[in-house]
Order: structure tokens, then sequence, then C-alpha cells
């Protein structure tokens, strides 16, 4: 099935994640994959590695708490990735886990990677079997929220004055680019140095299909999109600013604008609020959505989707394994918490589930309860189950109240 950008139905609650005052509370939905009837749905977990297993239990049992509210079952299968299945199998994407993905409604994964496996060769290393898993997918569009929350903008390294009421959407192109580019690999000279060397290459097809993405994207939200690229060295960013520039005439409503990266980088810092909705490659992308995160104080706190033309999405948070708190109970687990209200908006179309999950961690937060990466004095300070559970305890109060 295409994917298909729509406007939403009336909240069922009113607390939900923060809109700009200056527009419409509007969200993006991307059909990934058919709704059922009766409601039950098929996920795939990919715990992964590190803190994956803690966080991605967590949001596990706040999905199937939420979808008995709401009337929908859920079946899941997990399956390994990255370094575990190389312990496992000896490979970091098995056959068989992308087989029983792609048969899933939606896949939530944890993380992967760590230290254990660092000197790995690059195909036996657990990012390639990441990689492998988007392109299996066909996920080319990714979906990365930065939103600064009322309860947590003192967390933020910026002066509040810059960080507070930052609500921005990075659309990354996914499946092309520097990362996937051919020719790849070493050589050496004619002097016999040795030299490494990629290919930043992108079709017509590539850049058209995420702009529109991210033109459909920007119209739910403020009606503002920013292009960004390096059009003035680089060939490839030069197509991608034609190409964007000729879909605009389809988007009358949409103001776009044009910024090179690396002045993209600084004003994201000096700015962040000039910025609704970004769209760039697959490298730029990469960089600056994790720039944007970290205005919101924690890369613990942000969740992403991964989107296709059809079949299933993948939902993970953005932050690494972290080894070193792995098996501590130190992890937050809401960054994957709220990558599973993403499943439910982007992947299964359940728009008020979703909605509930974003509500009860607002309430967990309004009721002060912090992980150490967001805690602050006054707060109380939990670890990854503990506040796992107080979500669920809001959700329960939720529907109590209603």
């Amino acid at each position: 099935m295409m994917s298909t950008l729509h406007a939403n139905s009336t909240p069922l609650m009113t607390t939900t994640f923060p809109s700009k005052s200056v527009c419409p509370p509007k969200r993006t939905l991307i059909r990934c994959s058919a709704t059922k009837t009766p409601k039950h749905y098929n996920i795939t977990l990919l715990p992964g590695d590190g803190i994956g297993p803690e966080v991605v239990s967590v949001a596990k049992n706040v999905l199937s708490l939420v979808g008995s509210r709401h009337g929908i079952e859920f079946g899941f299968q997990e399956m390994p990735v990255g370094g575990a299945a190389l312990d496992l199998v000896g490979v970091p994407l098995p056959d068989e886990t992308l087989s029983v993905a792609k048969q899933s409604d939606a896949i939530l994964l944890g993380a992967i990677g760590g230290y254990k496996w660092d000197k790995n060769e690059k195909h036996l290393k657990p990012e390639t079997g990441l990689l492998q898993l988007r392109a299996g997918l066909g996920v080319f569009a990714n979906l990365r929220p930065a939103t600064v929350l009322p309860q947590l903008v003192d967390s933020s390294t910026l002066k509040k004055e810059v960080a507070e009421g930052v609500d921005l959407m990075v659309v990354r192109e996914l499946t092309g680019g520097i990362y996937f580019g051919q020719p790849r690999g070493f050589s050496t000279t004619e002097k016999g140095e040795e030299i490494g060397f990629n290919t930043e290459v992108y079709a017509t097809y590539e850049i058209d299909r995420i702009a529109r993405v991210a033109f459909e994207t920007a119209r739910k939200r403020c009606g503002k999109l920013c292009s960004v690229d390096k059009a003035n060295v680089l060939e490839a960013s030069m197509l991608w600013r034609k190409r964007v520039t000729l879909m605009a005439s389809d988007y009358p409503d949409v103001e776009l604008t044009h910024m090179y990266v690396d002045n993209a980088a600084m004003q994201l810092i000096r700015d962040p609020k000039q910025f609704d909705t970004i769209v760039t490659n697959n490298i730029f992308g990469d960089i600056l959505s994790d720039e944007a995160s970290m205005l919101t104080g924690s890369i613990g706190m942000l969740p992403s989707a991964c989107l296709g033309e059809s079949g299933p999405g993948l939902f993970e948070p953005i932050h690494g394994s972290a080894p070193d708190i792995a098996g501590q109970d130190k992890a937050n687990p809401l960054a994957t918490v709220l990558s599973v209200a993403m499943l439910l908006r982007y992947g299964l179309q359940e728009e008020y589930a979703a909605i509930t999950i974003e509500s009860a961690v607002l309430d967990t937060l309004n009721n002060g309860f912090r992980t150490g990466d967001i805690f602050s004095s006054g707060k109380k300070l939990v670890g990854c189950k503990e506040i796992g559970e107080e979500v669920m305890k809001s959700v329960i109060k939720l529907f109590r109240n209603r």
C-alpha cells in the first residue's frame, strides 16, 4: 500500500505534546499498513543490544496496556538483530529476522552496537545489520521530532529563552546518499598510499519521494519547510535543490526555504524556533537530527519513525545502546515509549492510542519522576522499570478520569 498522509480527528484527551501557538494543532500521519478488523496487530520486537532489551520491555508493557484500553490486541514476536544476532548466529541481520519483520504490521527496535563488536570487520558490525534492515524494509523516510517539553526546558543546555517552545521535525532521507552510494571502498594511490572513498549520489526519484513526504509533513504542521543541502559545492546537492524547488509548485501553501548545512547547524543552536520542518539527505540528516535532539536536554527522550511506500514501518529511539549502563536499571525508556506512540500514529493509524501514551508520559513528568539523564533538583530519581510503571499508572488514571 502506498504511503498516504492525512489530518487527524479531534484528540481523545486534552493533554498532548505542545503545538506552536501560531499553528493549528495538526499532526501528520503516514499509512504503512492496512487496518485490520477486528483490531489485532502483529508487532516485531528487535530489542538488540545494551539497554535495548530494557527499554523495549518497558515500551511493550505500555503498548499492551494502552491497547487493552482501546480494544486493540497485539501479538509480539521477538527476533535478534545487531550484536545479539552476531553472538547467536554469526550475522548482524539474520534472514529470518528480516522475513518476520516484513510480515508484521510494525517493528519496534531498541538499540544496537557495543564495545564488544567494535573491532569486527564492517560486514560483521552490528550497525551493518541496521543499514541492511532499513534497506530490506524499504523505509526511506526518517521522521525525527525534537520538541522541548515545558517540564524539561531546564534540562536543555541552551538558555531557557532559546530552548523554550522549540517544536521541529527533521525529515531525513534514509536509504540513499553516501551511506549506500557506489563506488565505495579502499584503494591505493600511484604513490602507494592507502585511501578510503565513498560516493554521495542521489537519483531524481529518491529526492522526489522524500521531498513529497516533507512537504506533506510541513503542510500539516506550520506550513514551513527548510531544505538543507550543500548546493554551493556538491553536485548531488545541486540536483537535490533543483528537485525540491520544482516540487514546491505542488504545495503553494507551504513556505519553502533553502539553507546550507553548515549554516543550518549553526542556526539550530542560535535560533532553533525559526525551524518547523527540515528535509535533508542521509548524512546531513544523521548529524542535524542528533544535534536537534540535544536542544531538548536529553537524547533519551526522542523517538523516531522510519517509513516506506509500502509494508511496515520501523520505530526506534534515537539514542544508542549505552553499554556502560546496560543492565543497571538506569536507562531512560521514554524515547522508546514515545516511539511506540509514533508506531501507533504513523504505522497503525491508531491516533487516540498514540495520544494516550503521549499524555501518560507528560503526566509522569508532571508528577516529578525522572531518570538520571533528565534529573534535576526537587524531582524524584527513578530507574528504567519504575518510570515505566509510573507511565502505566498514568494511563490507568487517564482512563479513570475520562
